[in-house]
Formats: structure tokens, sequence, C-alpha cells
């Protein structure tokens, strides 16, 4: 596949709406990620803002869900697939039931009821309030990305500390939130509609309407 090239943060913006589906970085699909598709000089420009930078604001925009959705891997899914993927990620479960049924990692636990008790925490926030010690920090990174492939936590938006002018500067911090939360009732009322199989099968059609050329390996890496 070959995406049109990305000049803007309107470039991005639009394809997120067109396509559902769009991961930043490069996967199992040639040609199929912003970093493939963006104009090589506005990664790290000095003079101009580029795909870092528009990162939040793309979020913003299209109300779309962000996170670590590819293979551990950022990716956007818009607003009107992502019920269907947290529930074919879930397997049709809530946090609450997966805890009820022992299918919940112990380890995560701490990070989800900081999340579910709060409407969204900056990383180094919920990084400070989650770990206890050195073993729960090493393990920090590692349970959010779990968290994220299942799709029980997203990314909300990304922070920037000002310099003394008001201007950003450094990396963004990433601002984590349960879809619960920010979506509300447009993501309550129809995350579990479905079964985890008919969503599947949903996002598998759309994915091959959109990546024809795609094998049906490549799709389902996107989906697992």
């Amino acid at each position: 596949m070959r995406l049109p090239v990305i000049s803007s943060m309107e470039d991005m913006t639009r394809l997120v709406d067109e396509l559902g589906f769009l991961p930043f970085f490069k996967g199992d699909v040639p040609g199929f990620s912003i970093a493939e598709a963006v104009r090589p000089d506005l990664w790290f420009s000095e003079t101009q803002e580029g795909p870092w930078e528009w990162k939040g604001p793309v979020i913003r925009a299209t109300g779309c869900a962000y996170g670590k959705f590819y293979r551990g891997k950022a990716m956007y899914v818009s607003r009107e697939f992502f019920p269907d993927f947290a529930n074919l990620r879930r397997d049709g479960y809530d946090y609450d039931a997966r805890v009820d049924d022992g299918l919940a990692r112990h380890r995560d636990a701490r990070i989800m009821e900081l999340l579910t008790e709060r409407p969204s925490l900056v990383s180094r926030e919920l990084k400070a309030l989650a770990c206890a010690g050195e073993e729960s920090r090493k393990q920090f990174d590692g349970c959010l990305s779990f968290l994220q492939m299942q799709c029980y936590v997203c990314i909300a938006d990304f922070e920037y500390a000002l310099d003394r002018y008001g201007r950003p500067y450094g990396w963004g911090l990433a601002r984590y939130a349960t879809p619960e939360h920010l979506f509300g009732e447009d993501f309550s009322a129809h995350v579990y509609e479905r079964e985890p199989a008919e969503s599947r099968e949903r996002l598998r059609r759309h994915l091959k309407s959109i990546l024809p050329d795609a094998s049906e390996g490549q799709i389902a890496r996107i989906l697992e």
C-alpha cells in the first residue's frame, strides 16, 4: 500500500478519519504507516512542526483512540471502529469481569484502579502513584503497554513543558485514560454489543477493503 504524502497535521487527521486505522510506525504491511508517508524534512525539524508534534492535536481533532495497539507500537483507531476493536481485544470482558474470572494479571491491577478512579493521569503521575518499589517500577512500562494492547487504557493527549515565553518544548508526556472515561457513553454503550467474533469479522472486512493487497496473516496481526 502507498499512502498519500503527509505534509501537515490536516493530512494526518484526514487519513485517520478515512482509513479508520493508521499505525504510527512501520509494521507488517509495507507503506501502511505515518512513518513511511510523512515528508522526510518534517521529522525532527527545528523550524516547523512534524508528526511528533501533531500526535496530540490529531487525537483531539478526530476524537479517535491512540495507543500501543499494534503489536506494542502506536496506532490510531477511529471512533467508528474502536468499540469493535476494544471488544475483540478484551474478548468481551470488562476489566472487573476479567478480574472476577481470574483472567487479569495482578501486576496490572493498580494501574487500572488508579485510572478507574480518575478521569486521566499524566505518565509520571501514574507511575509515581502505581509503583511502590523498584520491582513495580521495572514492570510499569510493560504493564501499561499490555493494558493498551488489551484496549483497557489509551492515550488521551500529550502535554509539554513550557519555556519562559510559553512555548512548548521537549518530548510530550502522555496522558492516560480508560476509554470509558475518555469517550463516555459513546463507547460504553456499544463496546460489547456484538460477540467478539462478529467484531473481528467486521474489522477484518474493513481492513481488507483499505488494504486489498495485504494477506490474511498481515491483517490478523493488526487485529490480534
